[in-house]
């Protein structure tokens, strides 16, 4: 288990790049430590709700391929995982057919991603062959720019899913991180965004990342992208469910406790804590 020197270390480089007006360049020096990296929600494994996503609820998400048929073959979804470490949760997309792309800002992490690429066809089987494996493509760029979706032909995404993305990220970031996702989401009901909302309960007051993440923060953050939201002084996430939803807003679609997750996700007598969203646009 990771102490909490290794948490103190994740936030004093990442707060030392934000007071120097950088946010995002904290996770290179990090990752530029290779095997020595602390990230302490990093489990090198996907967590099991994702699984169950793609498992359980295709009657939600559908499945990999799209219902159009292009040169006689049905055409291959396509996922994206904003912050996506080692790659783990890609390489999971890809093996159950979609065509993953995995984000990192950092060049070390894509490093990384690489690496767990090579054994990939022995620790992510293909779980249909009939659909086969989809296709994977690692990008190193900022989540914010738009350069990195330009030089993909501005395409936008079937599946998104955000796992420890939203809980890195600044609070001062939250209004654009929600957005983001309305520009990089394909129309509903074909775009789905898939949040495993963590850590729902850790005291607001506490630094991070991982930061506070409730509901209510992912709920008001979604359905008024762009736009700023109130924190009270202790942190937590004022919500009004007077306030109508913006007009670019995103819409719940589903909301429930997954079986089963990381460690850090449950209680000391082994409660599931996190909750899984699904969002589309309007």
């Amino acid at each position: 288990m990771p102490s909490q020197a290794d948490f103190e270390k994740v936030h004093n480089t990442l707060d030392r790049h934000i007071e120097a007006g950088n946010p995002h360049t904290g996770w290179e020096e990090l990752w530029a430590e290779g095997d020595n990296i602390v990230l302490p929600w990093d489990k090198r494994t996907p967590n099991p709700s994702l699984e169950e996503v793609l498992t359980a609820k295709r009657d939600v998400i559908g499945g990999p391929l799209h219902t159009s048929i292009i040169d006689g073959n049905p055409k291959r979804k396509k996922a994206l995982v904003p912050g996506c470490g080692r790659g783990v949760d890609v390489l999971l997309l890809a093996s159950f057919g979609y065509d993953a792309y995995g984000l990192e800002y950092s060049k070390s992490a894509i490093e990384e991603c690489k690496r767990e690429e090579k054994g990939a066809e022995e620790k992510y089987p293909v779980r249909d062959a009939s659909v086969g494996r989809g296709k994977v493509t690692w990008i190193q760029g900022d989540f914010f720019a738009s350069d990195w979706v330009e030089g993909l032909g501005g395409n936008q995404f079937d599946l998104i899913y955000d796992y420890t993305f939203f809980c890195a990220l600044p609070r001062s970031l939250r209004p654009s991180w929600a957005l983001r996702y309305t520009q990089l989401l394909a129309p509903s009901p074909q775009g789905n965004l898939v949040c495993l909302e963590f850590p729902r309960h850790k005291d607001p007051s506490l630094p991070g990342p991982p930061h506070a993440s409730p509901s209510a923060a992912y709920m008001e953050h979604l359905s008024h992208p762009g736009e700023e939201i109130k924190y009270d002084p202790k942190g937590n996430c004022k919500s009004d469910p007077l306030r109508e939803t913006s007009e670019n807003g995103l819409e719940r679609v589903a909301y429930w406790k997954p079986a089963k997750t990381h460690d850090f996700g449950t209680s000391k007598e082994g409660e599931v804590l996190d909750m899984v969203s699904i969002w589309r646009r309007r």
